[in-house]
């Protein structure tokens, strides 16, 4: 008779039963790394950003997706580095207060000594002393006053680069600034903060309570020039003012933020010593910023993107070469497309794209080719995530993009040699073509109908023209009479809408001028009436809108000037605005007449 044992049996029934039961107590594990660790399979620190996205070169797609009710949140990364420099904030308060104590007491203890050394010496020794003392306290500094990019050189005057002759340049190319001596010694060091410097910290340097850097200062001036904070009426300008904030991730980004915002800073005040700077770091930034692209990781991060854009801005203040503005927009355009239309959904990379959307299309304009911006995937995977929305200017870029292909057909029929083009076959290219714009200007006429004539706020009003000295006087012709005339002047309710109807009127120009339809077509009456609309704008937005906001119109302006004859009151009108412009705002571009702007350069001889 065979025996069984069940007790090993019952036993794992036992274990097996134990562990069933357990489960139902148990809690659900959370999720705790971002999406983008979880997809990579690598350790989180469950921080936002994390350091895994911060080193790949995407902050902003640190995502966490927890459940409602999860408890656990990630930590901030701006709010541990806001907590961590209060800490040193308060820290730093105690120990200079120590300092100071120790300090005073040393002080006193000297003044004592100095006082038995006067009291016992001889009179001609006390002469002496009190000489010297009354020498030493009449060499105090004077306080620095503020100024913005939209001053002058008033608040300099004390301390104008005469007066500190510049010194040979160190090995990495940095110059010697016309601050004080009390910013100073042989060079300027950027990221020293001004309070730092001498050995006797007791003697504080006026106007510097914030702990705030020079390079710091100067990156906030060009942030708030070039991406003021701005209402939703006035369009979206929070670009470069988010890239910024993320360029402690990126030492590319960091390289160039300083390069830009010093050569603004010096432009803006005229002081060369300080703009020259700015130009030492900036083939740095370019050196940098080719091994980036050469990298095929590092060419699709956001600090890549960014770090050509603001290159732009470089351009735009600099303009180094005549050429050099429209290379790096063209190879932003590029490196977009490089990307592809899924990585401009979240984050930076999202407001670089849409914001600057009017640079991207108006780059393709000037090219004449066919541009990959007029694909659907373009026009709507940027906005599927419904961070932003498309408001009336973008509708009418979504029609502004169709215009490169038809100006590229125009100009192969132009070039198009006679015996290797049949007649049939260049009539039928040619009825396509005709075919083609008449349906794109029936559809931007409807556009402006249904857009602008049903604005919310109201479409734009006409108000009579007065010469108030801020802003010179349009003139054109009367063409019925050939009479020079001040014609009324645009006022719209935002910037918004006054931004979308130059470029309105910049589309319009541009697509009739590859309108040669035997009927129907936009004829030089009507292209004149569309320049003089653009310029009848310019005064309304350019004394309305903050900081450089005004390069929105680069484009606009300079496709308005093709529009009028040499020598009319209209390009004097333009010519006075471009000078302006660049005397009000230090820009370079305006002043040099952005003929690489210009919608014709790409066009066959």
């Amino acid at each position: 008779m065979v025996v069984t044992d069940s007790r090993p049996s019952l036993g794992s029934d036992r274990r097996r039963v134990d562990k069933t039961a357990v489960k139902p107590n148990q809690t659900s594990r959370q999720v705790r790394s971002c999406t983008v660790c979880r997809l990579r399979k690598v350790k989180c620190d469950r921080v936002k950003p994390c350091h895994a996205c911060c080193a790949h070169g995407y902050p902003s797609r640190c995502v966490y997706d927890l459940s409602p009710d999860e408890d656990l949140q990630p930590v901030s990364q701006a709010e541990e580095i806001r907590n961590l420099r209060a800490e040193i904030q308060d820290l730093t308060a105690r120990l200079n207060d120590r300092e100071c104590r120790n300090r005073n007491q040393w002080r006193l203890a000297k003044l004592q000594n100095l006082f038995e050394s006067i009291r016992s010496a001889p009179l001609d020794t006390v002469d002496r002393i009190v000489a010297g003392i009354r020498a030493s306290r009449g060499e105090l500094s004077r306080e620095i006053t503020s100024v913005g990019p939209w001053e002058g050189t008033e608040a300099y005057e004390d301390y104008s680069v005469s007066r500190y002759p510049p010194s040979d340049s160190d090995d990495d190319g940095q110059v010697a600034l016309g601050f004080p001596n009390h910013y100073q010694s042989d060079r300027y060091d950027f990221s020293r903060s001004p309070s730092e410097g001498s050995e006797d910290s007791g003697s504080s340097i006026p106007g510097t309570a914030s702990p705030k850097t020079m390079i710091d200062v100067f990156i906030e001036r060009f942030v708030d020039a070039f991406s003021p904070e701005v209402d939703v009426k006035s369009g979206q300008a929070g670009a470069l003012r988010r890239a910024a904030e993320i360029r402690m991730f990126s030492p590319i980004l960091k390289d160039a933020f300083e390069a830009v915002s010093v050569a603004f800073f010096g432009r803006s005040i005229q002081d060369k010593r300080i703009e020259m700077s700015g130009h030492h770091l900036y083939p740095r930034v370019l050196r940098k910023l080719q091994l980036a692209l050469q990298d095929p990781e590092r060419s699709r991060a956001e600090s890549t993107l960014a770090t050509v854009i603001l290159l732009m801005a470089f351009e735009s203040v600099e303009r180094t070469t005549q050429a050099s503005l429209a290379a790096h927009v063209h190879g932003a355009v590029r490196l977009i497309e490089h990307r592809g239309p899924e990585a401009h959904v979240y984050g930076v990379e999202h407001l670089l794209f849409t914001e600057l959307r009017p640079y991207w299309v108006g780059a393709a304009l000037a090219s004449r080719q066919p541009s990959f911006f007029a694909s659907d995937e373009w026009k709507t995977v940027p906005w599927s995530a419904g961070t932003t929305h498309k408001d009336i200017l973008h509708h009418l870029l979504d029609l502004t993009v169709e215009v490169p292909a038809l100006l590229a057909r125009y100009d192969e029929l132009q070039t198009s040699v006679e015996p290797a083009v049949s007649a049939h076959e260049r009539t039928v290219k040619q009825m396509s073509l005709w075919n083609g714009v008449a349906d794109l200007t029936a559809r931007l006429v409807q556009w402006k109908k249904k857009w602008v004539d049903g604005y919310p706020d109201g479409p734009p009003t006409e108000v009579e023209a007065e010469d108030t000295g801020r802003f010179p006087v349009f003139r054109c012709r009367d063409l019925q009479t050939g009479a020079v005339i001040a014609p009324t002047k645009f006022v719209y309710p935002d910037l918004r809408l006054a931004q979308t109807m130059c470029l309105y009127f910049t589309t319009r120009l541009i697509l009739s001028s590859v309108d040669t339809r035997p009927e129907g077509r936009v004829g030089p009456p009507e292209q004149y009436a569309l320049g003089c609309g653009i310029c009848r704008s310019l005064e309304w937005y350019i004394l309305t809108a903050p900081g450089n906001m005004i390069n929105r119109l680069a484009f606009p302006v300079r496709v308005a000037w093709e529009v009028f004859p040499d020598g009319g009151p209209e390009r004097r009108f333009l010519h006075d605005v471009l000078k302006l412009v660049e005397k009000r705002h230090a820009l370079g571009l305006w002043g040099g007449g952005m003929s690489e702007l210009s919608p014709r350069a790409g066009s066959p001889p």
